[in-house]
C-alpha cells in the first residue's frame, strides 16, 4: 500500500511507520515545518492548506494528528488547543479526499479518535454502538469524529479508532507512574474504583494495520483490550511488574492539584469493551493486563 500518515511523529504514529514500512508499505508523512526529503509533504491544516496532489492516488490514509492529553495543563487556552489540533487536521484530510475525483480517492481513512468519546461509564460497560458521553473529552471526541464527515459522504471507508491506555513504559499513561511505583509510592488513584480500557503496544500497532486491510469495517472500533480493569486492579499489576508494593493512595484533591482540568478526565471510569475487533477475528497478543505490562516494561 501506498498510506499517507498525520500524526506520525508523535510516539504511536512513529511506531506505526515503523512497522508499515518493515511490512512493505510506502509510508508519506505530513508535516507542518518544511519537507526534508521525498517521504515528507508540507501541510498548513489549521489554515486547511493540502496538497491534493499528496492525497490523490494513495491508498489509505492514517490520522493520529493531536496535541498531547496529558502533556500540559488545562488551561483554557491549551484545551482549545486540543480541540483544534484534532479538527482541524481531521477536517483538511477529509475536505481535500472529498474533493479528488473519484478514481484519485484512497480506499480508506483511519483517523484516531478516543475512549474520551463515552465519558464517564461508572460500571456499565460500552462497546461501539453507545452514544456519546458528556463532558470536555466527549464533546471533543464528537466534533473530531464529524470531522470525518466529508470524506464519508464521498464513499471513503473511514474507521474511527477509539484508542484506550497503549501501554508503553516511554509514553502515555504508564510512563509518569512508572517512577513512583519504583521508589515504593505508587498506588490507587482516587479510590482506584474507576475502570481502565488499556492495550498493549503491540496489540495496538497490529489492530491499525489489521483494520487497513479489513475493507469489511468502518465507523467506530474500540481499539482497546479484552478486559477492562479498575484503578485498582491496575495498580496491584503494576506494583507486581515492578516487584514495588502499590500501598499509597493518591487523593484525588492532589491530582487536581498537580493536573488541573485533566484530573477531572483522569478519574474518570470508561468501562470501554472491543466489540468490531473480536467479532472480526482480531487476535490479541496479549489478552490480559499482565501479559501487557511485561512487554510495555521489557520488550522494545
Amino acid at each position: 500500500m501506498r498510506i499517507l500518515a498525520a500524526g506520525a511523529s508523535g510516539f504511536l504514529g512513529s511506531r506505526l511507520i515503523e512497522r508499515l514500512r518493515a511490512g512493505g508499505h510506502e509510508v508519506v508523512q505530513l508535516v507542518r515545518h518544511p519537507a526534508r526529503n521525498p517521504g515528507q509533504v508540507h501541510w498548513h491544516p489549521a489554515a486547511g492548506q493540502l496538497d491534493p496532489t499528496a492525497v490523490a492516488g494513495t491508498d489509505a490514509v492514517v490520522n493520529l494528528a493531536g496535541a498531547g492529553v496529558g502533556d500540559q495543563r488545562w488551561t483554557e487556552r491549551y484545551r482549545e488547543l486540543l480541540r483544534t489540533s484534532r479538527v482541524d487536521t481531521t477536517r483538511t484530510l477529509a475536505e481535500t479526499i472529498a474533493a479528488l475525483p473519484s478514481a484519485d480517492r484512497p480506499a480508506v481513512l483511519l483517523n484516531a479518535s478516543a475512549i474520551g468519546w463515552y465519558g464517564d461509564t461508572g460500571d456499565r460497560p460500552v462497546s461501539e454502538d453507545a452514544p456519546a458521553g458528556d463532558g470536555f473529552l466527549a464533546n471533543m471526541c464528537r466534533v473530531w469524529e464529524a470531522a470525518t464527515g466529508p470524506a464519508e459522504n464521498a464513499g471513503v471507508r473511514v474507521v474511527r479508532l477509539r484508542t484506550g491506555y497503549a501501554l508503553h513504559r516511554e509514553a502515555g499513561f504508564l510512563k509518569p507512574q512508572l517512577l513512583p511505583f519504583r521508589l515504593g509510592i505508587g498506588g490507587p488513584l482516587a479510590g482506584g474504583r474507576q475502570w481502565m480500557p488499556w492495550i498493549s503496544l503491540a496489540d495496538w500497532l497490529a489492530a491499525v494495520e489489521f483494520l487497513l486491510g479489513r475493507e469489511d469495517i468502518a465507523g467506530p472500533v474500540n481499539v482497546v483490550g479484552p478486559a477492562p480493569v479498575t484503578n485498582t486492579e491496575f495498580t496491584r499489576e503494576l506494583g507486581a511488574a515492578l516487584h514495588r508494593p502499590a500501598v499509597m493512595p493518591v487523593p484525588g484533591f492532589a491530582l487536581k492539584i498537580l493536573l488541573g482540568g485533566l484530573a477531572t478526565e483522569a478519574l474518570s471510569s470508561a468501562r470501554v469493551l472491543p466489540g468490531v475487533l473480536p467479532r472480526a477475528g482480531f487476535t490479541y497478543r496479549h489478552p490480559d493486563l499482565a501479559s501487557a505490562l511485561r512487554a510495555a516494561l521489557h520488550d522494545d
